[in-house]
């Protein structure tokens, strides 16, 4: 009754069912892991929201090189963590990340060199402030930096990636992403390999400035992914065996369409 199946037109069939279900099986798990490192990420933002914080030498190795070099990215258990730091701010190389948005506002984020005692330096996120009237990329009134010694608190965040081009205008850098090795090369020592989120400082930053968020990543829809893609493969399956098992029946004989009826043949009823 199924012999058909070793003809070559439906063993070509089978393999192209069994290749496109095993695809999408493998996107499936791509998209679980994808899931896993997702949630992973979460976990850390929430424990870091916890935790104390640690001096900032157990959370990122101190650079090595010269003056412009960058060190080790932080391993990824301890990206937002919360460290503690001292050191003075370097005001003359103050960075503005232009077009960042916070509350569905654009405006500037700002960072600052906190330069250590050892002569290394973090660069330290103060927060988001608005451009100043006349549009988007306007040159904010920015809040002067505390002389002297500060502490600061804050949450590791790895470079981003990208960068693009690093400028100066009115005296400070200017960039669109924080690319720390590409902000270390303007700089006159080096610098960690992550950045922090200012959680809190003494003595206290300025208030205008905004706290930038730590937004949780979207693992749910990875997940939606993995069962979209698992039910796919599911389908394509059964597909082919009831595309088979159609076919079975009408060689056999079991699914002969019957004859239409000719209504215009049958005798009038009797009134």
């Amino acid at each position: 009754m199924y012999r058909f199946l070793l003809t070559p037109r439906w063993l070509g069939a089978l393999a192209l069912t069994l290749v496109a279900a095993a695809v999408m099986v493998m996107l499936g798990n791509w998209q679980l892991d994808r899931y896993h490192a997702r949630t992973a990420v979460n976990e850390r933002i929430d424990a870091g929201s916890r935790m104390a914080p640690a001096p900032l030498r157990d959370a990122l190795p101190a650079p090595t090189g010269g003056a412009g070099s960058v060190g080790a990215a932080p391993a990824e258990r301890v990206e937002w963590s919360r460290v503690t730091a001292t050191g003075r701010y370097d005001a003359d190389n103050v960075v503005l990340v232009r077009g960042r948005t916070v509350e569905s506002k654009v405006g500037f984020e700002v960072l600052a060199p906190l330069v250590l005692a050892d002569g290394t330096a973090v660069l330290v996120d103060r927060g988001w402030i608005p451009p100043a009237p006349g549009g988007a990329v306007a040159m904010p009134q920015v809040p002067d930096l505390p002389a002297g010694e500060v502490t600061v608190v804050g949450r590791v965040h790895p470079s981003e990636p990208g960068g693009g081009e690093v400028s100066r205008r009115d005296g400070r850098l200017e960039t669109r992403r924080i690319a720390v090795g590409k902000l270390a090369r303007e700089l006159p020592y080096p610098l960690h390999g992550a950045y922090l989120l200012l959680d809190e400082q003494t003595p206290a930053d300025d208030p205008s400035f905004r706290a930038v968020p730590i937004g949780h990543t979207n693992n749910w829809q990875n997940f939606g992914y993995v069962i979209q893609w698992w039910i796919f493969a599911a389908m394509s399956l059964v597909g082919y065996g009831w595309v088979a098992r159609r076919e079975a029946r009408r060689a056999a004989g079991l699914d002969t369409p019957k004859a239409p009826v000719d209504r215009a043949a049958e005798p009038a009823a009797s009134a």
